[in-house]
């Protein structure tokens, strides 16, 4: 048995390290690719207007570390009264790594059931405030009408909708773009042989189970196991065909035991 790690390029060579020196079977098979905006201007737009947010929220590690990337060499350090909300250590951990204090950013905690909006919001409910502004950081809605079809993105707009029940006005800005690979130098053949040969799916996004049935059409997943890192990710999956299809927290320790403890 294998592990297919469907994350970005980095991410993916990344969790496929991490596996192997677990003594865990991977490989590497981008369904996202990220690039940035085609247009930074907002982005450097929103860095003006920072300090006048009550809080940040990063949809993901990519937003934090594209967003961050982004700031002007004009400013300085994150501001002080501005908060930076996270939904998961992945995330948290990047804006650490970008210099935002740690002392400054709010996510669920280490053995949350979930790392996701609605476990995110748990933690941040109190702050936000009549009249507050709030600035939700994200990739780019321009990916196939397959992808976009998933449901992804209703943590965000779920968040958006809590935090304007509470009085909180909600800004969007993009920070990367999310694309499905170039089909012409995808490896179908290899998706069909992972396919026959038992492997495991790991899926961390609504989008790469969208992306690879796009990409390799008229396949049938039945029989083809996967895990997912969230309910709504499982979802997708076995809307998908796949089966059987498993749930794990996201974080490396809980994705290994999920997969030692298949029969």
């Amino acid at each position: 048995m294998k592990v297919i790690v469907t994350r970005p390029a980095r991410e993916a060579g990344e969790w496929v390290s991490a596996l192997q020196a677990r003594g865990i079977a991977a490989r590497a098979l981008p369904l996202i690719d990220i690039a940035a905006p085609a247009d930074r201007a907002p982005l450097q737009a929103a860095w003006q207007r920072l300090a006048g947010y009550r809080a940040a929220m990063f949809v993901s590690a990519n937003a934090a570390e594209q967003f961050c990337a982004a700031r002007p060499d004009s400013l300085g350090a994150w501001p002080a009264d501005t908060r930076a909300w996270a939904p998961g250590p992945g995330t948290a951990q990047a804006l650490r790594a970008a210099g935002v204090p740690a002392d400054r950013i709010d996510s669920p905690p280490p053995d949350a059931a979930q790392f996701d909006s609605e476990s995110l919001w748990q933690v941040i409910a109190g702050q936000a405030r009549t009249g507050d502004r709030v600035l939700v950081v994200r990739g780019s809605d321009t990916e196939s009408s397959a992808a976009s079809a998933t449901g992804r993105g209703n943590g965000r707009e779920w968040l958006a909708q809590r935090l304007a029940a509470a009085g909180a006005a909600v800004d969007f800005v993009v920070a990367y773009q999310r694309r499905a690979p170039d089909a012409a130098h995808f490896d179908a053949a290899a998706v069909r042989a992972a396919v026959q040969a038992g492997d495991v799916w790991l899926f961390s996004s609504s989008a790469a189970v969208a992306n690879l049935c796009a990409l390799v059409p008229g396949q049938d997943w039945h029989g083809a196991p996967a895990l997912a890192t969230h309910a709504r990710i499982g979802e997708a999956a076995t809307r998908a065909g796949f089966a059987p299809v498993a749930l794990s927290r996201p974080a490396l320790d809980d994705v290994v035991r999920s997969l030692q403890a298949r029969p």
